[in-house]
């Protein structure tokens, strides 16, 4: 019941969460046409978006959450409270719905009017933005700006925090120390760099300079390969 696991619990329920709403619908593909309608569309958007958020958030928490181990051992019971803990996932699922409700709506706003054959196995937001009639460049804008706070904002978290660890790191004198300190960053620094990185790829960049099926290559990267290799890292790792 340590915080380390507290925090794990929650982004092995993120990663099982939206797994579950993509996978099912996307195998349902191979055997037959996959089709969904509107509101499944929509809420298959939202949910997706509030769990991929959600996992940004939780994995900035769990990087805190190193920093106060290595750098303030002594300080840890006290900082990584109960009660702490429960602030943190708060701010993770708050952030999480805050950023699905803005994508969704941008979305709502919409409309589609041609034969609505969506270039994607799942309803992501650029694909839609693509295939709707009256999107315009302030819905881009909207797009890549949440989505810049959604990556920036916890990737800023987990620079910090890492830069305050290496510094602890290089004050220790023994080399099983460094070692140790090293070791316990390890997985999360493995699962931070699979996920951002296959992300940032997807979505801060144009369509017009990644193609949508490149696109959808790295969304299969963190909505499938990520989610099967986070409990692989970490079990490994313990």
């Amino acid at each position: 019941h340590s915080p380390m696991y507290f925090l794990l619990f929650n982004l092995s329920f993120i990663d099982f969460s939206y797994s579950s709403g993509i996978i099912p619908k996307m195998l349902m593909s191979f055997v037959s046409k996959n089709i969904i309608s509107y509101t499944g569309c929509m809420t298959q958007l939202f949910f997706s978006s509030f769990f991929v958020i959600s996992e940004c958030f939780i994995l900035s928490a769990m990087a805190y959450d190193r920093y106060v181990a290595i750098c303030k051992p002594l300080l840890y019971t006290l900082t990584m409270s109960p009660q702490a803990c429960l602030f943190l996932l708060l701010g993770v699922y708050g952030m999480g719905i805050l950023g699905a409700i803005a994508h969704t709506g941008n979305i709502l706003f919409l409309t589609f009017c041609a034969e609505n054959l969506l270039n994607h196995y799942m309803c992501d937001i650029l694909p839609l933005l693509e295939l709707s009639c009256n999107s315009s460049y302030m819905n881009t804008l909207v797009v890549f700006t949440l989505v810049a706070i959604d990556i920036g904002v916890p990737i800023v978290t987990i620079f910090l925090s890492y830069g305050f660890i290496l510094s602890s790191i290089f004050h220790i004198s023994s080399t099983e120390g460094r070692s140790k300190a090293f070791s316990t960053c390890s997985s999360h620094i493995m699962a931070v760099s699979l996920f951002f990185g296959s992300g940032a790829f997807a979505y801060l960049k144009p369509p017009s300079i990644i193609p949508l099926d490149q696109g959808k290559i790295c969304t299969v990267f963190y909505t499938i390969v990520v989610p099967v290799l986070n409990p692989l890292i970490y079990s490994l790792r313990n």
